[in-house]
């Protein structure tokens, strides 16, 4: 069995020097399905989607650490502070977006898996959203693949009930494009869902 990871929250600047540390791990875990992302630390899309994250000062960082090692991260920020890219299907549809915390990667290598660490990055967030306590919704955005698509590995199963237990609706329609170098194709764009939760209607 592996160690129970050490989970430790970060807020703003404190981000920043963790960031490499961020990156290798996004790399290496969105290399699967369903990113298939072709990453690399010094591709300046990466270098410009991390730094929004030490430039808010309502961000946070949770990570998994297992003696001093980065084996899983997961992100947030208020959406208003994250490109437009994000921003747009939620503005489109009418919600404020002033008022949505936005919840990026949650990543964590395969060996730690199972042992609710998954939970753990989204109680840390949600309590982060909690004490800040100007925003209405959480949100997140999954990344639409057709079912059929031979590259899906025979055993994957989606993270949709997990989703769903947690308090997360998928909004389909609402859609945002991001383009990035997935592996074998180059720079494609992208369609990624959005999930939206409501803390005023509760858990």
């Amino acid at each position: 069995m592996p160690t129970q990871p050490e989970i430790r929250r970060f807020r703003g600047a404190e981000i920043a020097p963790w960031l490499d540390h961020v990156a290798c791990l996004r790399i290496a875990v969105f290399r699967d399905w369903p990113y298939l992302y072709d990453g690399d630390r010094d591709d300046p899309y990466e270098r410009e989607y991390l730094a929004a994250y030490v430039a808010s000062p309502d961000s946070v960082l949770v990570l998994a650490l297992d003696g001093g090692r980065v084996v899983g991260a997961a992100t947030g920020l208020p959406l208003a502070h994250d490109p437009d890219a994000f921003s747009a299907p939620l503005r489109k549809a009418g919600l404020p977006v002033a008022q949505v915390f936005y919840f990026g990667e949650s990543v964590l290598l395969p060996g730690y898996r199972g042992l609710g660490v998954g939970h753990t990055f989204f109680d840390e967030r949600e309590a982060h959203v909690r004490e800040l306590d100007r925003f209405r919704w959480t949100a997140f955005c999954s990344v639409d693949r057709d079912p059929g698509d031979p590259r899906r590995p025979p055993d994957y199963r989606s993270n949709d009930s997990f989703w769903h237990r947690r308090g997360y609706t998928r909004l389909p329609g609402m859609t945002a494009h991001l383009p990035w170098n997935e592996i074998g194709k180059g720079e494609v764009q992208h369609p990624l869902t959005f999930w939206l939760h409501d803390w005023r209607a509760g858990r």
